[in-house]
């Protein structure tokens, strides 16, 4: 990547580990909560990096940065997160260059989702963008191509419908309540766990099902509680959280933890129980499994779809696919400009030393100079020259880099 004057590094990397390899307990050792990957970024400005994203959902934890290496990366998602460098190897992957950015428009445009279409991940994205940019950690490439992948996203989502249906974990886990569970509207639902992913499975749960016994608890009450205000639903204490499973049907946790906070001691198991657990790293312990009446899904499960809906999506990867090529010729158009931007500027600053001499040499010469409004026409001419070469270069294709030297021959440019 040096070759387009975008960065002091060596290349542009995706490091990363997500669903296609890794299961969920391992990706839940390299996620990064919001803390963590402030944490990070502070940590790679420090050795010098310049322009560093972090992404970390349920399905994948990415870093996309400017470095020499890509160990240096795999460190820091290794010391922030509780992944190590053993199992990265083995289950996480590393892209480079031209395979990072096209890597970066399929993640953004749910082409590389779990979920055909889920478009959950470019809010992530942006979001995640917006962290690095607060912290000074944003080059011009980055955010060129940031945007660019967010006008693709936004460009799939609207003149395509591979969006359409399921969309998400949380829509996911509440169609299979509903596919499965007879009489959904008489059952008890407890939510445990208020972050995204559970106030969208709140939110699905009260358009789909039409039930009215639908109960939040969370560490932190008033998160609870403003959900339940919008929905009017109903708020228990965190303490209450053992005996409000002893008496659900359907049990949805969403939390946030690094361990698991439901264990077979919390349960009842004297009637039928659903647990859906969409968090990760899991948070229902694994021997809940083994419990009578019990019947635990992990988000793995959910996110499986291939019914119909999935088919259907399918048939619009190539319309998605053509979108993203459309998008991705505009930025690279973008990106070999950034080639020959140094000579140009160079040779503008080469052009203005030559106006300056002129200009000095004429005001001494002549005491009727209008040195004012022939810096006006100066100006003007430099700008049209500059940009004839500029499109001259633009639009050389391989012959750009003869041009170039060309240029810096004739005009004696140093522009490194």
């Amino acid at each position: 990547m040096q070759k387009y004057n975008v960065s002091k590094h060596i290349s542009f990397y995706v490091i990363g580990i997500s669903y296609k390899k890794a299961d969920a307990k391992t990706r839940g050792k390299f996620n990064l909560n919001i803390d963590q990957r402030k944490a990070l970024l502070y940590k790679a400005k420090s050795l010098g990096l310049d322009s560093v994203v972090t992404s970390s959902t349920c399905n994948r934890t990415e870093i996309y940065a400017f470095a020499d290496q890509e160990k240096i990366l795999i460190d820091l998602l290794c010391e922030f997160s509780l992944g190590d460098q053993e199992t990265f190897s083995e289950n996480g992957y590393v892209l480079k260059d031209e395979l990072a950015i096209e890597h970066m428009f399929k993640v953004g445009s749910g082409l590389d989702s779990q979920i055909l279409g889920d478009f959950e991940i470019i809010s992530q994205i942006k979001s995640s963008f917006a962290l690095s940019k607060k912290q000074g950690m944003v080059n011009p490439f980055m955010e060129r191509l940031v945007n660019s992948v967010i006008q693709a996203s936004r460009r799939i989502k609207n003149e395509t419908k591979i969006s359409s249906g399921a969309t998400s974990v949380s829509f996911a886990s509440v169609q299979y309540i509903l596919d499965n569970i007879g009489r959904v509207s008489d059952k008890k639902i407890l939510l445990f766990g208020t972050g995204k992913i559970g106030r969208n499975t709140c939110e699905n749960l009260v358009k789909h099902t039409s039930n009215k016994n639908i109960t939040l608890i969370n560490r932190t009450k008033d998160k609870a509680e403003e959900i339940a205000g919008k929905f009017n639903l109903i708020v228990k204490d965190f303490s209450e959280l053992q005996s409000e499973i002893r008496s659900t049907d359907i049990l949805i946790v969403a939390t946030g933890a690094q361990t698991p906070t439901i264990t077979k001691e919390l349960i009842y198991p004297k009637k039928e129980l659903l647990v859906l657990d969409l968090s990760i790293p899991k948070n229902v312990a694994e021997d809940v499994q083994g419990m009578d009446n019990v019947k635990l899904l992990h988000l793995d499960y959910l996110s499986q779809i291939t019914d119909e809906t999935l088919s259907k999506r399918r048939q619009y990867i190539p319309e998605a696919e053509a979108i993203i090529k459309e998008v991705r010729f505009e930025f690279d158009e973008w990106l070999n400009t950034r080639k020959f931007a140094p000579t140009i500027k160079a040779l503008k600053e080469k052009f203005k030393n030559f106006k300056e001499e002129e200009l000095d040499y004429q005001s001494k010469k002549n005491l009727k100079f209008d040195k004012e409004q022939a810096e006006i026409i100066s100006d003007r001419v430099i700008h049209k020259i500059t940009r004839s070469f500029a499109s001259h270069l633009r639009n050389a294709n391989g012959s750009t880099e003869d041009s170039i030297a060309l240029l810096k021959k004739v005009f004696e440019l140093d522009s490194d």
